[in-house]
């Protein structure tokens, strides 16, 4: 059902008869925790179908997960093993098919995927450390000094150099009590001290070219008041830029090689802004209230603040207008409407209601059943214009504008009646061609051949895939079967050690399974199965067995890859009950130094 835009604010906006926009899906019961931060719209297959990244945070603590929306539904689902900062999708080579990589800010690391796996872990440099400290905990490793002094040093190097300057073991061992001081410092002093920051805002920057499938640098802000522009293929920092306060919120554009521009708002309630050759930034704007987003269109730069105002200013500090909003600002994303040639920005706020804004001009509005949190505008699937919306409730909203949709607002100045005597205006339609006169005669004349012809071959297509569908029971080349038991296979790690654990679930109400056993088929040369043979105990009705055994990959290639089969059968027979395809995942690449990455 298409709904109607509803604009109280008759003096800003036009009331349109009808929304340029669709509502293509809406599932409130989604169970989505995510920001704009955490949303990227990319062709992630090379296929031309563009699908929905979302690093979604769990519960904030555990259940973090990288979901890969496919139309309606999900279609891929991995585990994080850290809450996500940012998340971006980015070409990092120029091989073909042009398939970009997912890159997931999360901690102190940089998590790569390629093709939904796991592919390099980047993992930011160390920071000194305070040379007390390290000389104390240096004496606690050589039993010279007690726990009571260590204490008494730690707070004397936190009161010279502050706590944020400090590691998070000091920072740690002195938020606990004198009794888990002891056993704290006996298991962490022979490991080596390590200072390590973390990151606060992921972006993007084209490095020679502007073309959407070109090669993009990674940039990213750390709590460590730095900013890093990372090189695409070595990972190596390619420029460094010091920031007098923390940054939160991050805007890039331009090329690394030609000209570049980095728009920061820190934790100052300042904007900084960062140009290509110059290492000290210079603070742009001193802002009343602390920004909550920050987007550039053009040569402005736009910030939502935390007193419900959008400030947009000039490339030079200048402020161009103000606007108020009815509410606190909870997403903003930028809507580029290349048909159209304009872009606008779309600002959602906590009543519910997401405003589309032209410059200052307000030209659409929408209500949403919750509180939107997320918002992405980009290509889903197949369609060119799609707006992706995440509620506070964890539903998930998706909305295609009409290719018919026209964005015109007035000013308040201007009468009702020369906008009315706009919207009248007739459009200048374009004349019927002849190629579309014959091609309507041809299907008219032939519509009963053509109708015949799609019949038939709808026809072959049911009747082939039941064909399939037979073999694959005769076979037994499925997970399930006619037999009352549920075969589940899932692979955990990342290499070259993994686990693979089989589920199996006897689905009959009275009956019980006996005499079965596992056994696993795979490249001899490629993998080394621990346990190849597992004996499948009496299976109770409805309950659920979980078997595991580890898999060690042999080959040293990288992008090393096989399958495993997983048979499922009964000792006093030769064909199996039930057979599972698994695809292994690729290994993880060595390092520089040789050693394997770990995630």
């Amino acid at each position: 059902m298409i709904g109607q835009s509803r604009n109280s604010d008759t003096s800003d906006v036009a009331e349109p008869m009808t929304s340029p926009w669709l509502k293509a899906h809406d599932d409130p019961s989604a169970g989505l925790y995510t920001f704009t931060q955490c949303l990227s719209l990319a062709d992630i297959h090379g296929d031309g179908d563009h699908k929905l990244v979302i690093a979604d945070l769990g519960s904030g603590s555990v259940n973090m997960k990288l979901k890969v929306y496919k139309g309606t539904s999900m279609s891929s689902e991995s585990t994080l093993v850290d809450i996500p900062t940012a998340v971006v999708t980015f070409h990092m080579d120029t091989l073909e098919p042009r398939v970009p990589a997912i890159g997931i800010a999360s901690g102190s690391h940089i998590y790569i995927y390629k093709n939904l796996r796991p592919y390099f872990k980047f993992t930011l440099p160390s920071l000194p450390i305070n040379q007390t400290e390290r000389d104390i905990w240096n004496q606690v490793k050589d039993e010279k000094i007690d726990i009571a002094t260590l204490k008494e040093v730690l707070e004397a190097v936190r009161s010279e150099i502050g706590e944020s300057n400090m590691t998070t073991r000091s920072k740690k061992f002195l938020t606990l009590d004198v009794d888990e001081m002891i056993s704290f410092a006996n298991i962490h002093k022979v490991a080596p001290l390590k200072k390590q920051t973390v990151i606060t805002c992921l972006g993007t920057m084209k490095k020679s070219m502007a073309d959407d499938d070109s090669i993009s640098c990674l940039v990213l802000g750390t709590e460590s008041q730095h900013v890093y522009v990372l090189d695409p293929q070595a990972f190596t920092i390619l420029a460094t830029v010091s920031l007098p306060s923390i940054p939160v919120f991050m805007s890039v554009q331009g090329l690394f090689d030609v000209e570049y521009q980095i728009t920061v708002t820190c934790r100052d309630g300042r904007i900084y802004v960062s140009k290509r050759g110059t290492k000290d930034v210079r603070p742009l704007v001193e802002l009343l209230y602390q920004p909550v987003c920050i987007e550039t269109i053009g040569k402005q730069i736009i910030v939502g603040c935390s007193d419900m105002t959008l400030h947009c200013y000039t490339s030079k500090g200048k402020i161009v207008w103000r606007q108020k909003m009815p509410a606190i600002i909870t997403a903003v994303t930028v809507i580029n409407l290349h048909q159209l040639g304009t872009t606008l920005l779309a600002v959602a706020t906590g009543d519910g209601k997401v405003a589309f804004f032209s410059d200052k001009l307000k030209v659409d509005q929408f209500e949403v059943e919750d509180v939107v949190m997320a918002m992405k505008f980009g290509r889903y699937g197949r369609e060119e214009s799609t707006l992706i919306m995440v509620t506070s409730g964890g539903g998930l909203s998706i909305r295609i504008l009409k290719r018919t949709a026209r964005f015109e607002g007035r000013d308040p100045t201007h009468s009702t009646t020369s906008l009315k005597s706009t919207a009248s205006a007739k459009l200048n339609v374009p004349k019927k061609t002849k190629l579309f006169v014959d091609q309507t005669m041809r299907e008219r004349e032939n519509s009963a051949v053509m109708h015949r012809v799609y019949q038939q071959d709808l026809y072959k297509l049911r009747l082939n895939t039941a064909r399939r569908f037979v073999e694959a029971i005769e076979s037994n080349q499925s997970p399930v079967s006619s037999s009352p038991i549920k075969l589940s296979v899932k692979v955990q790690g990342l290499g070259p050690l993994f686990c693979v654990k089989v589920e199996l679930q006897n689905t009959s109400d009275k009956k019980t399974s006996s005499n079965l056993a596992i056994t696993f088929i795979c490249d001899s040369k490629t993998y080394s199965i621990e346990n190849n043979f597992i004996q499948v105990p009496m299976m109770v009705p409805g309950s659920q067995y979980v078997f595991r055994t580890r898999v060690t990959c042999l080959t040293d290639q990288q992008n090393a890859s096989n399958s495993i089969k997983v048979l499922v059968f009964e000792l006093s027979q030769l064909n199996p009950l039930l057979t599972a395809i698994v695809s292994m995942p690729l290994c993880e690449l060595p390092t520089a130094n040789g050693t394997v990455l770990e995630v």
